[in-house]
């Protein structure tokens, strides 16, 4: 993830970091839109058709840009981020400060998240906390194993996917945030680094985590031995969770920061280690983090990934970090669209579906309404799946669904995030989708989709509960009104609307 405040370092410092693992010649990038450009808003175009078959991928397999079930209905991922107690390694056994504090996540965490309608949790992993020391053959926690285990349990009771992302900031906790354990820094670091952790900017910046970024990508023995390590650890989750339908996928490395040539390398190295173990769950992989950050966009590769059933899992942060005031006051819907349809082309290039595994704003930031209310109008006009970050934050920007009372220790849901993120939506269709909007001012959600005779499970909306939406509510099937109860531990409603060619449902408040 990247920093949780506006950035107080120059953008040429984190370029310098990004040169520093590689030549500097320029890459090409998609164009975005400048930055006050408008556009009239004619409503959302038609998504585009699929004509290729699902692969053998469970429990979700790629098809185009999106991900399908068992029974064929296209599943729109809409979750969360959290950074869970145990799990996000940030504490030393040498008498050093704690980095931060990390909240605990259990079985009420999750069945909140699945009421609200959030179907999957992208959860970070380190590298740290599974093989904190250098053995040969490697040792690994298995009460780092375990820990990881109870929460995708947790969420299967609930009802939510579980996305396991091999997470790093700034490299390592060592030197940095999380990510890689000690004996996997090289160089070795002049200076071990401790909490609290109030400096994240410079530490991301710093000479020992551009070396430390320049050795694991690079094209040297230490930087291949290392990468061969990793893709070992990688592989030893998976044997846990092979034929775990409670998880979706495992995505390789978060936010890398390296060209483009050698995070590939290391994306296909490592998911290749893990199919060799799991041959069913999707792969996510991402681009390198400097310039969908900075730019809102990635290179586009001139070939598709090499390993069949992947997903891309771009960020998402347009204005967060680096805008100033006056972009934050003036930005438009086309302002943030660029990002989301680069997004698009990107993943078509890759051969790959799309799923946004970051975005977020300073929830007290300037227009932060605004900011989230249209990004999630974009998600659903260009069909995204997407994680929001994050759950809960009581350390950097305190960014999230809620809030933290230091004094008390206690939880607040902020209700204009909740209401941004819990909103009606598609979550299974049992057809390919074309179009879906929610209009906030009516209370009325419309999908449109290609039927399937072949289909026979029904589509699944999210009806949020009274207080972010109605009390009570209609729905109707190609203007035939429909009876459907809601599931009050879900929110789901099913509806059946059997039969080929295009079928429109909607959902309106009472």
């Amino acid at each position: 993830m990247v920093r949780r405040r506006p950035l107080a370092l120059p953008l040429c410092a984190l370029v310098c970091v990004f040169a520093a693992c590689g030549d500097d010649d320029a890459l090409p990038r998609d164009a975005s839109p400048p930055i006050d450009a408008a556009r009239p808003d004619a409503g959302p175009p038609e998504l585009d058709p699929c004509a290729e078959p699902a692969g053998p991928f469970a429990p979700l397999a790629p098809r185009c840009r999106q991900l399908v079930d068992e029974d064929g209905r296209v599943v729109f991922l809409r979750g969360v981020n959290a950074r869970v107690e145990g799990l996000f390694d940030v504490s030393f056994d040498d008498g050093r400060v704690t980095l931060e504090p990390i909240p605990p996540f259990g079985s009420s965490d999750a069945a909140r998240m699945r009421a609200l309608g959030l179907n999957v949790l992208r959860l970070p992993i380190n590298w740290s906390g599974l093989e904190p020391l250098d053995t040969t053959p490697p040792t690994y926690s298995a009460a780092y194993v375990d820990t990881l285990a109870r929460v995708v349990d947790d969420c299967r009771a609930a009802g939510i996917y579980v996305l396991i992302d091999w997470h790093e900031d700034a490299y390592s906790k060592e030197i940095g945030e999380d990510g890689a354990p000690l004996w996997a820094i090289d160089p070795p670091p002049t200076t071990l680094l401790e909490g609290p952790l109030t400096d994240l900017g410079e530490r991301r910046v710093s000479a020992q985590a551009g070396a430390a970024f320049a050795t694991f990508f690079g094209d040297g023995a230490s930087g291949e031995r290392l990468r061969d390590r990793f893709a070992q650890a990688a592989a030893h989750v998976a044997e846990r969770f092979v034929g775990d339908d409670a998880v979706v996928g495992y995505e390789i490395y978060n936010e890398p920061i390296a060209l483009d040539a050698n995070v590939r390398r290391l994306n296909e190295v490592v998911g290749a280690a893990i199919r060799a173990v799991d041959a069913a769950h999707p792969i996510f992989f991402e681009p390198p983090v400097i310039p969908r950050s900075i730019t809102d966009s990635a290179q586009r590769p001139a070939t598709p990934f090499a390993l069949p059933g992947s997903v891309y899992s771009p960020h998402v942060y347009t204005l967060a970090f680096t805008a100033t005031d006056a972009q934050r006051m003036s930005f438009t819907r086309h302002t943030l669209d660029g990002s989301h349809a680069n997004a698009v082309r990107e993943a078509t290039a890759w051969g790959s579906a799309l799923f946004v595994g970051e975005w977020g704003y300073d929830p007290s930031g300037t227009r932060a309404e605004d900011y989230y209310a249209t990004q999630v109008d974009l998600f659903d006009e260009h069909g995204e799946s997407w994680a929001y970050w994050v759950w809960k934050e009581q350390s950097q920007g305190s960014w999230g669904l809620h809030s933290f009372d230091a004094a008390t220790g206690a939880w607040t849901e902020r209700p204009m995030v909740r209401r941004a993120l819990s909103r009606p939506r598609a979550e299974r269709v049992a057809g390919w989708p074309r179009f879906m909007r929610y209009d906030p001012a009516a209370r009325r959600f419309e999908l449109r989709f290609d039927g399937d005779p072949a289909l026979t499970a029904p589509t699944e909306l999210y009806v949020p509960e009274p207080a972010d939406f109605a009390s009570s509510f209609a729905l109707s099937c190609d203007g035939v009104a429909v009876d459907a109860p809601r599931e009050a531990s879900t929110g789901l409603v099913a509806v059946s609307c059997p039969g080929a060619g295009s079928h429109t449902l909607v959902l309106e408040a009472r």
